[in-house]
C-alpha cells in the first residue's frame, strides 16, 4: 500500500508549519529515501526545506514506527556530539494527518552507498570517513542516556540473551524451534551469550547508509539517520552489526554489504582496523566481538526470513522473496563463528507467520 500527499493533507500541513514559523507560503512535499519502513518527505517553500518523517500506511502494529518516540530521542541527543538532525515540530494522530509525524532539519549532502563522490573520493577522504564513522559510534556509546532523559526507552538487563530469544520467536515453528537450516547458529550463539559489556544508547541500524556526509569537507558527518529501533542495550552489538555492515575484499557480499561497498575502495579502512579504533576510544574488552558480529549477521537472516515468508503469502515487499538473500547472511554468520555452512532450507511449504507480529519491537 502506498501513500501520498494529498491537496487537503498538503494545506493541512502548509498551516502547520506556518503557524509554528517553520515555513511560510505554499510548500511542495517529495519523498526521498527508499520508501520501505517509515515514510520520509522534503518539504519546500521554496525558500527552505525541511523534512517530514511519518510511519507507514496502518494498520501499524503495537509499539512499531513509533515517530513521537523517535522524534524524542533524536532531541535527546542534540548537543552530545552525536550528529542530529533538530526536531522542529510532532504532531499527535489526527492533528494533521491520522499518524503522528515529526518535522526536522534537512541535512544537505550524500549517503554513500556504492560510491564515494567527488571530492570526498580521495585515498585521504576515504581513511576519514571511515575513522569518522567508528568514532561517531564511540561518541553514542558515551553519552549518558540516563542524564538526557532517556532511561525508559529500554531495558538493558539481559539484552543479550533477550535479543537472542525474541528475535527467534519471529522465525520459529509452533514448537519454538527454528527452522532446521538455523539450527546450528542458533544453537551455538545460545550456547556462547556474553555477560553485557555495558549500557550504552544504540542505534540498532548503524551503518554507512544510514550517514549523511558534509559535501565539500572530508570526515565530517552531518547527521546521523533512521533511529527508529534505537534502544538502551550492550554498545558491542551496535559495533557487532556496523562492522558486519563493511564489506571485505575476496569475500562474498551479504546484501547489507552490498549496500555498501563504497567501502572496498582504497583509503577506507578494514573492519579490523575500524575494531581497533573503536577499542582504543572507549576502552573496550572486544574478546567476544565475533560472537557480536555473528548475532547481528544472525538477525539479519532472521529478518529476511521473515520479510521472505511474507513475500511469499504476498502480502510483503518482493524484494525479500529470494531465499538466497537469507542464505547469505547464515553462511557469514557461520563463517564468522568458526562453523561449517548451514545446511540449505527445507523445501516444505513455510508456515505462516504471526499475522501481528512486530520486528521492530523485537530488536529492542
Amino acid at each position: 500500500m502506498t501513500w501520498d500527499w494529498t491537496p487537503e493533507t498538503l494545506s493541512r500541513l502548509e498551516r502547520f508549519l506556518t503557524d509554528r514559523g517553520i515555513c511560510h507560503g505554499t510548500v511542495t512535499a517529495r519523498a526521498i529515501g527508499d520508501g520501505h519502513s517509515n515514510l520520509t518527505y522534503l518539504v519546500s517553500d521554496g525558500v527552505r526545506e525541511v523534512v517530514v518523517r511519518r510511519p507507514p500506511p496502518p494498520p501499524t502494529p503495537v509499539g512499531a514506527h513509533d515517530m513521537l518516540r523517535e522524534a524524542r530521542l533524536v532531541t535527546a541527543l542534540a548537543g552530545t556530539g552525536v550528529p542530529v538532525a533538530t526536531v522542529l515540530a510532532t504532531a499527535e494522530a489526527g492533528e494533521v494527518i491520522d499518524v503522528p509525524f515529526y518535522v526536522m532539519t534537512f541535512a544537505a549532502g550524500p549517503v554513500l552507498t556504492t560510491l564515494t563522490p567527488s571530492p570526498l573520493d580521495t585515498t585521504d577522504g576515504r581513511r576519514q570517513i571511515g575513522e569518522a564513522l567508528i568514532d561517531t559510534l564511540a561518541v553514542l556509546h558515551t553519552v549518558d542516556w540516563k542524564a538526557v532523559g532517556l532511561s525508559d526507552i529500554g531495558r538493558p538487563d539481559g539484552f543479550n540473551a533477550r535479543h537472542l530469544r525474541r528475535m527467534g520467536q519471529l522465525i520459529a515453528g509452533d514448537d519454538g524451534a527454528p527452522p532446521a537450516h538455523f539450527a546450528v547458529i542458533d544453537a551455538w550463539l545460545g550456547a556462547n551469550v556474553p555477560a553485557e559489556s555495558g549500557a550504552a544508547i544504540i542505534h540498532n541500524d548503524y551503518r554507512i547508509g544510514n550517514v549523511v556526509f558534509e559535501p565539500d569537507v572530508p570526515g565530517r558527518i552531518a547527521a546521523v539517520l533512521d533511529w527508529e529501533l534505537a534502544t538502551i542495550g550492550d554498545p558491542l552489538f551496535d559495533l557487532g552489526y556496523f562492522l558486519a555492515s563493511v564489506p571485505e575484499a575476496e569475500t562474498p557480499l551479504t546484501p547489507a554489504a552490498a549496500f555498501g561497498t563504497a567501502m572496498l575502495e582504497p583509503g577506507y579502512p578494514t573492519r579490523q582496523e575500524l575494531a581497533d579504533r573503536y577499542a582504543a576510544a572507549t576502552g573496550s574488552d572486544l574478546s567476544n566481538l565475533d560472537w557480536y558480529c555473528a548475532l547481528a549477521l544472525w538477525k539479519l537472516a532472521v529478518l529476511f526470513e521473515y520479510g521472505r515468508r511474507r513475500a511469499v503469502r504476498g502480502v510483503g515487499d518482493p524484494y525479500y522473496r529470494e531465499q538466497a538473500l537469507v542464505q547469505s547472511f547464515l553462511e557469514a554468520a557461520h563463517h564468522t563463528a568458526g562453523l561449517a555452512p548451514p545446511p540449505q532450507p527445507d523445501p516444505d511449504p513455510d508456515p505462516e507467520p504471526d499475522p501481528d507480529p512486530n520486528p521492530a519491537e523485537e530488536t529492542r
